[in-house]
């Protein structure tokens, strides 16, 4: 499992992705993203980035320029751990320094839900404690308690060091969906502590994000000489290795991180999602009851074998898997990561009520704690189910309904700005499936010229997706082909959408390998995948 995010990392994906992954999950599931948790974010979220636009209520942050450290901080011995090129850990209470060390050292091995005592214990100890409510926030079970953790821990960061406060401004720069502020920060801070190991390890999961894997293992490879008893740096040195189909030197990576800790769960985990991705469904199983056999409550290794059951052609038996989740679930992340994989087991045999309702029991769990992200999260699923189901006006009005509560919501006005924005991608898509694309086009090229001006490449790959599929739709194939090869290639709509492209244009033998590349992408459940799983697999045998 790659942790929920890379550089912000983050529980929920609400906007810039939510399409491109289908996924919709929060703090510790295991997708964010097939980009990349963030997030098994996949997160993603998701994982370590979701490279999910979030809906996050935090409050504004000047410059990323380091500043000096706050004279009301009370730091012990940990600051001068600048002096060896790391970032420090800035607190007044030695004891709140050791609680915080024991959760890091748990949510850096996926331990999530083991690691909150140990942040609330060390926030309990040292209420300006600013690193602790960062990870704090990024091992919260549900949206509403991540954005409380994040909004305190920017309130807190005049107290904290040079380093922390670059953390924290990375973290809402990547919530607020702007990644160049984002990478800026970040390569200020590999630049102002070259010697810390996380520091690359953040800068390269922004690379991974933006599918720049050489750069991500770069700094992955960096972080692993730096401390190479590094666990999480191998974990995704792994996944990078895995998107570049480098399959050797991913499994060298993963067995390199279960032999540096091999009484976790993860590690096993992790190494089943390489087998699961070629293919390997039975050894994969095997490696995730290893992880199950180390921690019963490691539940994302039950989602991993859900998915091997489901490729398997045992939907029932993966339903089981995901109902093991609900029986275990200590909080609403478990349970919502659960009730995800069975929206998605639904859509991938068709059974479209049904995941239907699936998302309306995730958006009841927000209802109950009042979680305005993730039922504005529920709602861009549910109109994505309505929109592959044909419904195109219910659909619209899903997405509509997600605009609005997050506009009447009192997140930031970046967000509300950002979702505004994606609101475009999500019309254009309603248009497209009603064959309006004199709108279509109108849409997508307000998105286009929005995704621009941000210099958002997660968003610039969603406008060739846009213009791509008009372009196919108008059997316009070359322009199709070269819009699709610009989008995000772990989305495997867009390679199912490049298979029906290069089949139009009569490339018989492109067309299968896009197909083959889209039937057996073998991820963790995504809702796009689910989509188009078995259409590509018919696609092959036509």
């Amino acid at each position: 499992m790659r942790p929920k995010s890379f550089s912000i990392t983050v529980p929920l994906a609400i906007a810039t992705l939510i399409n491109d992954n289908g996924n919709s999950r929060l703090a510790n599931s295991k997708v964010a993203c097939e980009i990349g948790r963030p997030t098994k974010a996949d997160r993603r979220l998701l994982k370590h980035i979701g490279l999910v636009t979030l809906i996050f209520s935090v409050l504004a942050l000047t410059g990323c320029e380091q500043m000096e450290a706050n004279k009301n901080a009370q730091p012990t011995t940990a600051e001068t751990a600048k002096t060896d090129g790391k970032i420090a850990v800035t607190t007044s209470s030695e004891e709140a320094r050791k609680e915080f060390l024991a959760g890091r050292d748990l949510a850096e091995k996926l331990r999530i839900t083991d690691s909150i005592q140990h942040f609330d214990k060390a926030i309990s100890l040292d209420p300006n404690f600013a690193l602790a409510e960062l990870n704090r926030a990024n091992v919260s079970p549900t949206a509403k308690e991540f954005f409380e953790h994040l909004k305190k821990s920017v309130t807190l960061s005049d107290k904290a060091s040079d380093g922390e406060r670059m953390l924290i401004q990375a973290n809402e720069a990547g919530a607020n969906a702007n990644l160049a502020k984002q990478k800026e920060i970040l390569e200020k801070l590999v630049a102002a502590y070259p010697k810390d190991e996380r520091a690359h390890f953040q800068l390269g999961g922004y690379y991974f994000g933006q599918q720049e894997m050489d750069q991500a293992i770069t700094h992955y490879r960096k972080a692993t000489e730096l401390a190479p008893n590094y666990s999480p740096a191998y974990n995704i040195l792994g996944y990078a290795y895995r998107q570049n189909a480098n399959y050797a030197d991913a499994e060298n990576a993963f067995k390199k991180y279960i032999e540096l800790i091999p009484n976790d769960p993860n590690p096993y985990d992790s190494y089943a999602e390489l087998l699961l991705k070629m293919g390997r469904f039975d050894d994969a199983i095997t490696q995730y009851n290893k992880a199950l056999a180390l921690d019963p409550n490691f539940v994302n290794s039950y989602f991993g074998i859900a998915a091997a059951k489901t490729y398997m052609g045992k939907a029932a038996e993966a339903q089981t898997e995901l109902q093991k989740i609900t029986d275990k679930a200590r909080n609403d992340g478990e349970r919502r990561t659960a009730l995800f994989g069975q929206m998605v087991i639904a859509a991938d045999n068709g059974k479209w009520d049904q995941a239907l309702a699936e998302v309306q029991k995730q958006y009841a769990l927000g209802e109950k704690s009042n979680d305005v992200p993730a039922m504005a999260g529920d709602l861009q699923l549910k109109g994505n189910i309505l929109l592959e189901m044909g419904r195109y006006d219910d659909a619209r009005q899903a997405y509509e309904q997600s605009l609005k509560m997050t506009n009447d919501s009192n997140l930031s006005q970046e967000l509300k700005t950002n979702a505004a924005l994606f609101h475009h991608y999500n019309l254009a898509k309603v248009d497209i499936g009603k064959k309006d694309l004199a709108a279509a086009k109108e849409e997508a090229e307000t998105f286009r010229k929005g995704a621009e001006a941000a210099k958002n490449p997660v968003q610039v790959k969603q406008a060739h997706e846009l213009a791509g599929t008009i372009a196919l739709e108008q059997k316009n194939y070359d322009t199709a082909i070269a819009e699709l090869t610009q989008t995000n290639q772990q989305n495997p709509n867009n390679l199912y959408l490049l298979g029906q492209a290069y089949q139009g244009k009569g490339d018989a033998a492109k067309a299968k390998e896009s197909f083959t590349k889209a039937a057996k992408f073998n991820s963790l459940p995504q809702l796009n995948y689910a989509f188009i799983r078995n259409k590509a697999e018919n696609a092959i045998a036509s």
